[in-house]
């Protein structure tokens, strides 16, 4: 007879537990287990925009793309930076990079064995790598040399550089569409009527043209 008349209190008991709101700490042990989202950027990846700068137009009717400026993703304290060459070779927080660009667009790409080639060694090379450009001024004129430097130029180096990687195919000036007058105007300030038609060059075009490349992320 007891449990007869315990038991439906014994159910409106377990009831109520298993309803009850969680306390603070139980809150808090909740919150904590929770994974935070996770980035989809990784170290070493690359990604590109339409620069606002003034030689933009020449360089895309030139290469027959709409990405004129590029980088490489790297994070610091949880922060992400873009190392990039523009006047002078520097990082830039991502936030503000992406501002800098057409309507904030841009596409992060990676190497499609990323999680096989860019070991940690590797990354830390190609810091080590890119440092020595650090500072160095913006290259105007797109010479292959490494007194100055260009921003698919910084990349593709330090890809070929630390891990012996080559993207994106290296053309000559030559190769490029040359016929607009926007381009033919922007070569006459740069070169006058010395034009390096023989030059190598790599263009962010080619490199986001890249066979060993994947895309990753877009905005």
């Amino acid at each position: 007879m007891k449990i007869s008349l315990t038991l439906p209190i014994l159910i409106l008991l377990l009831t109520g537990l298993a309803c009850a709101p969680a306390t603070d700490s139980e809150r808090t042990r909740t919150t904590s287990s929770t994974p935070a989202q996770e980035s989809p950027f990784r170290n070493g990846d690359i990604i590109f925009q339409t620069s606002k700068s003034s030689q933009s137009e020449a360089i895309q009717l030139a290469t027959n793309s709409p990405y004129s400026h590029m980088g490489i993703l790297y994070q610091d304290n949880g922060q992400w930076f873009v190392y990039e060459a523009v006047q002078p070779v520097k990082l830039t927080p991502l936030e503000a990079w992406i501002r800098r660009g057409v309507d904030q667009h841009y596409v992060v790409k990676r190497l499609e064995n990323a999680a096989e080639v860019l070991s940690p060694e590797v990354l830390k090379r190609m810091r080590a790598v890119g440092q020595k450009y650090e500072g160095k001024d913006y290259d105007i004129y797109f010479g292959w040399s490494d007194e100055k430097i260009y921003c698919s130029e910084l990349v593709w180096k330090i890809y070929q550089e630390a891990a012996g990687i080559e993207i994106g195919e290296l053309e000559e000036l030559s190769d490029f569409d040359l016929s607009s007058e926007p381009v033919q105007q922007k070569m006459r300030e740069r070169y006058g009527d010395d034009i390096p038609w023989d030059e190598p060059v790599i263009s962010p075009a080619a490199m986001f043209d890249a066979r060993n490349l994947v895309t990753v992320a877009e905005g």
